[in-house]
């Protein structure tokens, strides 16, 4: 009994694999992944062969996190933009990535009136240019010219181009508080009509006077700035500018100033505006 206790004890360890060489699973899942990417390379292909550049555009769109789905990249809501890639063959064009639908050429193509503004514009802003250059050109010609261009500036707004001509504190257009026109206005309005025969755009004619002193009783402004305007309008027609071209002949009497002080002569002024080709519709 004692021997057998004294017996020494045995443990076995028995270590198990579980499966060696081709009985592993490693090797399917790199399979796997080599499967889906090889359908995902042919899917690709398929779709680079089959789908239109508009559809294209909207699987991009699709996929791309920073921006959202463009507008006009297919027909409806899902990944292609339409209801498959054979939409535009099969289906009616009514949806708004249709490369061949008129809804698309409504909005990408410019309309015929857009078009017809946009040549407008650049019409008028040619001329303009022209007229400006021309006004330039006058000031070398002689003494008297480039003294009278001291009288002259130029502006370009919605309405077209303002050509302003002023009085300056030693050279007045006019006799004080009348309508007769001094030896300078006569010699501007010479050199304008000779600018305004190169283009053809209408033309309207406001005159400006200067804020007169309160204890005048009779305030002559409103009836001043009128004849001023209207004198200037003949003179131009005597100059040559045709009369069916003068479209609005205005007086502001001294209701906008062009200098701070109300009274200062600078107020004293005739603007021949060249109105832009659409002025009609304003």
């Amino acid at each position: 009994m004692s021997a057998k206790s004294n017996a020494p004890i045995i443990i076995k360890k028995k270590k198990v694999i579980a499966g060696d060489g081709h009985h592993g699973g490693a090797w399917k899942v790199a399979y796997a992944d080599f499967v889906t990417a090889m359908m995902a390379f042919f899917l690709l292909m398929w779709l680079l062969n089959a789908t239109t550049e508009k559809q294209r555009k909207g699987i991009a769109d699709y996929f791309n996190p920073t921006i959202p789905v463009n507008r006009i990249s297919g027909g409806g809501e899902g990944a292609f933009g339409g209801d498959s890639v054979f939409t535009e063959e099969t289906l009616a064009q009514n949806g708004t990535g249709a490369s061949t639908s008129d809804s698309v050429k409504s909005k990408s193509s410019p309309s015929l009136e857009s078009l017809e503004e946009d040549s407008a514009k650049a019409a008028d802003s040619k001329s303009f240019a022209e007229v400006q250059e021309l006004l330039t050109a006058f000031g070398g010609e002689s003494m008297a010219a480039d003294k009278a261009m001291r009288h002259i500036v130029t502006r370009v707004t919605d309405e077209g181009l303002i050509i302003e001509v002023f009085d300056t504190e030693d050279e007045p257009l006019f006799a004080p508080r009348t309508t007769e026109p001094e030896d300078v206005a006569i010699l501007l309005t010479e050199m304008m009509g000779r600018v305004l025969s190169v283009v053809k755009n209408q033309i309207a004619v406001t005159g400006h006077v200067r804020t007169e002193p309160l204890v005048v009783i009779d305030n002559p402004v409103w009836d001043l700035s009128n004849q001023r305007a209207d004198k200037m309008r003949e003179m131009l027609e005597s100059s040559g500018t045709s009369p069916s071209r003068i479209q609005r002949v205005t007086g502001y009497a001294d209701r906008k100033s062009a200098a701070r002080n109300p009274m200062d002569v600078r107020n004293n002024r005739i603007e021949i505006i060249l109105l832009r080709s659409d002025f009609k519709k304003n």
